[in-house]
């Protein structure tokens, strides 16, 4: 099965799910859906998590199961971590733009309403 994409292919914005469908019953549900931070993640850095909450968050068992070093598989984590953490502060910035635009007139109240609702649903 394919990977379900995060960004659109045109601009790079995130993407929101907007029908979910139940294989056993037929039961479609339609809205707008918030993929998980998580899923922002490469398919590697998702198995290395997957891996290491299966390993109970022992870095110690991650690197006997990887047959790697203990500071080669702290390094992976923290590297993910800061992954996970720039896109939160990517996201703040995007907020303090608007709210900026907002006091030099560059935008309007509503604008920036409409701007901020639509990167809290990106959330």
């Amino acid at each position: 099965m394919a990977k379900l994409p995060t960004k659109c292919p045109s601009c790079e914005a995130s993407v929101n799910v907007t029908r979910l469908t139940c294989p056993g019953c037929g039961t479609n549900l339609d809205g707008t859906f918030r993929l998980p931070k998580l899923l922002n993640l490469s398919e590697d850095e998702l198995r290395f998590v997957t891996e290491f909450v299966m390993a109970s968050g022992s870095l110690k068992e991650m690197a006997r199961l990887r047959n790697q070093s203990y500071p080669t598989i702290r390094n992976r984590l923290n590297d993910i971590i800061e992954k996970l953490r720039q896109e939160e502060a990517d996201q703040e910035k995007r907020q303090m733009e608007i709210l900026d635009a907002i006091s030099t007139g560059k935008m309007s109240v509503q604008e920036a309403i409409q701007r901020l609702r639509e990167e809290h649903r990106d959330e």
